[in-house]
């Protein structure tokens, strides 16, 4: 390490919870995206928000950048490491702190998995309804203010997130919002710190509105001759105002591919939508009558149902696998996913226009989508020597963000900027930038958080 004297303070701080390990400087180095890894020069493991602050304030103090990791599924960039800094790893902070379940609400650790929340709450009645899909860090998805397949009805990590505890640069430690269901309190500190990516400060703890179970859970899924006519029925289902939980797209490229990776039987390649209903029986009933109607006029084919709890998972899990199942059609490949999200009567047009394109380019492009809240995804798989290819794919993203804005859509829907978006975000925001970065300097004026990501200050 570079700086012998931050070495031993935080050695004194964190005994052998400070690495220097290249291995472990490795496994810290990137997330899910299409970086080339970059090591920090350690990486640290608090346990509590004080050490969190005793970290901070040291590198604050010695202006030595600190990139926040979670679990590492971030797909923008977001945790690349930074050769001059360290790497903060939350993993050691993963305690459910307090469930009120009779006030639908909890309180955890950042690195509170998904998974692991839903399995505490499973005999309490209640649950975490926001699925992104990978088995993300709760702190991970509230900094990138994350969503996923469920936000049609849930709504995004901003819906359910009613208060924070930050660490911010100097080691001060606050804690915003509160527990109640509204409030008028000053200035919304909480929403400015989802999204912030690990700009501002790190979140340390997360308090969250939690969703009754529902009575019933309905899966079903629908086949299309074209992709549009799949899509228009998403479009019509949520402007008839279905109350819908799930309306997942796959394109027939999809799912060819999910149903060779996740061994799906009697299951068609073709365009497709995954549906799921959430309430009682009886109104489940009236929104399947409602959505299999619409369907039907869109010539989709009969629904066929997952009649039980272990076909319904496996039906899911192709849909969460689908990013590994790209992955995986290239030895040593990587997965530039696209982001997009436009209003709800735009979606049909966006995404003919990235079908068409895709085309154009000779590329191969599944695709796969939240049609419900009109953000989808155009996933590219390749080579990282192929830097001919790579060209290809980032000219069409240039072309699919232009048609997104001219749409009044936006770059991102739910994964965040990182290093990969800020060309775009430049595009999308230029009169916000400056805001943002006056933000920045106020809090960090030694622009030691996660620099880089999101904009550049300089």
């Amino acid at each position: 390490m570079n700086n012998p004297s931050l070495k031993q303070e935080l050695t004194s701080l964190l005994k052998d919870r400070f690495s220097l390990s290249q291995s472990t400087r490795a496994n810290y180095a990137r997330g899910e995206d299409t970086y080339d890894p970059i090591l920090s020069q350690a990486v640290v493991f608090p346990e509590t928000n004080e050490e969190v602050s005793g970290i901070l304030k040291l590198c604050n103090d010695h202006k030595v950048p600190v990139v926040p990791f979670g679990t590492g599924t971030s797909l923008e960039g977001n945790v690349v490491g930074n050769d001059k800094g360290i790497t903060i790893s939350l993993e050691k902070m993963d305690k459910i702190l307090s469930v009120n379940a009779t006030d639908f609400d909890c309180r955890v650790q950042a690195n509170v998995t998904r998974e692991k929340l839903n399995e505490y709450l499973r005999e309490d009645g209640v649950f975490f309804p926001i699925d992104p899909g990978a088995n993300a860090a709760i702190g991970g998805m509230a900094s990138t203010s994350a969503s996923g397949t469920m936000a049609v009805k849930y709504g995004t990590m901003k819906t359910v997130i009613t208060g924070l505890t930050v660490v911010l640069p100097s080691g001060e430690i606050i804690k915003t919002g509160s527990r109640t269901k509204k409030t008028s309190a000053g200035y919304n500190l909480t929403n400015l710190f989802i999204g912030s990516e690990g700009t501002l400060g790190i979140i340390t703890e997360v308090q969250l509105r939690l969703s009754p179970i529902p009575e019933s859970m309905m899966s079903a899924i629908c086949h299309f001759n074209t992709l549009e006519e799949a899509v228009q029925t998403a479009q019509e289902t949520i402007q008839y105002g279905v109350p819908i939980a799930r309306i997942e797209m796959l394109n027939k490229d999809q799912m060819d591919i999910s149903i060779n990776y996740s061994k799906l039987k009697d299951i068609k390649t073709l365009p497709t939508l995954f549906f799921e209903f959430h309430g009682t029986e009886i109104s489940n009933k009236e929104s399947v009558k409602i959505v299999e109607e619409i369907s039907k006029n869109n010539n989709g084919s009969a629904f066929k149902w997952a009649d039980s709890l272990e076909e319904r998972n496996n039906l899911w899990r192709a849909r969460w696998d689908v990013y590994y199942s790209v992955k995986a059609l290239v030895d040593n490949g990587r997965v530039y996913s696209t982001d997009v999200c436009v209003p709800i009567s735009k979606i049909t047009e966006c995404v003919k226009f990235a079908e068409e394109e895709v085309k154009k380019f000779g590329l191969r492009a599944p695709m796969v989508g939240h049609l419900g809240d009109g953000n989808f995804h155009v996933l590219f798989p390749y080579d990282p020597k192929d830097k001919t290819v790579y060209k290809k794919i980032r000219e069409f993203s240039d072309l699919l963000i232009d048609k997104t804005l001219e749409l009044e859509g936006t770059i991102t829907g739910e994964h965040g900027v990182g290093l990969h978006k800020k060309s775009y975000l430049l595009k999308e925001h230029p009169d916000n930038i400056p805001i943002m970065k006056t933000i920045k300097r106020s809090l960090d004026p030694n622009n030691i958080m996660n620099p880089g990501k999101i904009f550049d200050i300089n």
